[in-house]
């Protein structure tokens, strides 16, 4: 499946984040089989890049054991990554928690299905509180990226792996089951050689990479017993959270220079809500759509633009409302916020989000 020529492909969007990471680079691959995103560790199983790249691809014994596989290949300044679902993420958060105080690079890949709980196998955007919020402890963010195609799936890898090793934080690739499953055209990233261990230790500082020539080991770890140490530590994991907030908002906008309504919605929901905006212009109603790239940082400001233009916006996504709340915080009230999802792993039509946005805000 994977060739060295930039040809188009058909693949699933689970199968090609594991292309993608053969090919940007990783070191190493550690995860456990969980439905809707199974196909990731399948994926690099069948194509055993140890063989080729000299990528590692193990799988663990858990989740639990997993995130902290990443803690100690990302401590030592390697490109590594896990993928798991839902539940197998929540037995994560302890884990990206330490990574986010001990200021450790990695990526973690989302496909969501539906919950709380074990739940169902079936898509779901119910993770987006997990994810924005961080499900551990302490004052800290992961950086989320949300793909709506196949093609966003292969192209985020490198991006989450560029921006987590930039700012020293763990980066996630949010996704759901409708995109992690849907076959697409997708053309893969070239070939980009992993980095020697002269170059991580150049790009790396930080990095504990052992004793080499009187070269002092550095201790990666997030516990900080005196707290005025502690204090210090935070108030410099909030710059950088600023610096994020100012440099890498990212989001698409479709329709939205003339548009009387706004649709806010991310992943599968912002791929439905483009044939509900299409039927809506048909009737002669103009609506835009707001895509947030990037759940954290928000793009916060650019949907505080839109909200004075527009007479309503519609928050869609596929859950009981959890996006919402930060599109009503950036709207400060400027205009009415409705939300329309759907639960338990079921996906909605575009014609339901027609019906929502007319009944809600017309």
């Amino acid at each position: 499946m994977v060739n060295e020529h930039n040809d188009i492909l058909l693949m699933k969007g689970n199968e090609a984040i594991a292309h993608a990471a053969i090919r940007c680079g990783c070191d190493g691959y550690f995860g456990y089989p969980i439905t809707p995103q199974s196909e990731i560790l399948e994926t690099l199983a069948v194509e055993k890049p140890w063989e080729t790249t000299g990528m590692v691809v193990l799988q663990a014994e858990s989740e639990v054991a997993s995130i902290n596989m990443i803690y100690g290949g990302g401590g030592s300044g390697k490109r590594v990554m896990t993928s798991s679902s839902s539940p197998g993420v929540a037995l994560m958060q302890e884990g990206i928690a330490y990574m986010a105080g001990a200021e450790i690079p990695g990526l973690i890949v989302n496909v969501q299905r539906g919950g709380p709980g074990l739940g169902t196998i079936q898509p779901s955007q119910g993770d987006y509180f997990q994810a924005t919020r961080g499900g551990g402890n302490g004052d800290y963010y992961v950086l989320v990226l949300a793909p709506s195609s196949v093609q966003e799936m292969a192209d985020f890898v490198d991006l989450a792996f560029e921006l987590a090793f930039k700012y020293r934080i763990p980066a996630m690739i949010l996704s759901d089951g409708v995109v992690g499953q849907v076959m697409e055209k997708v053309v893969l990233p070239p070939f980009k050689p992993r980095r020697t261990e002269e170059e991580i230790e150049r790009e790396c500082p930080w990095a504990s990479t052992g004793r080499k020539g009187g070269r002092p080991i550095n201790v990666i770890t997030s516990l900080e017993l005196k707290p005025e140490a502690m204090e210090k530590h935070n108030l410099h994991l909030q710059e950088k959270y600023k610096t994020i907030r100012e440099n890498e908002v990212r989001y698409e906008e479709l329709q939205t220079e003339d548009a009387d309504y706004l649709i806010v919605a991310f992943g599968s929901a912002a791929r439905i809500a483009q044939k509900a905006i299409s039927d809506l212009r048909q009737q002669d109603i103009h609506v835009g759509l707001l895509r947030p790239i990037t759940l954290w940082p928000f793009p916060s400001q650019r949907i505080c633009e839109l909200s004075e233009k527009v007479k309503g916006i519609l928050c869609f996504e596929i859950n009981a409302g959890q996006m919402v709340e930060d599109v009503r915080l950036a709207v400060e009230g400027r205009t009415p916020v409705a939300h329309y999802g759907k639960m338990g792993g079921i996906v909605p039509t575009p014609d339901e989000v027609v019906d929502s946005l007319k009944s809600q805000l017309l």
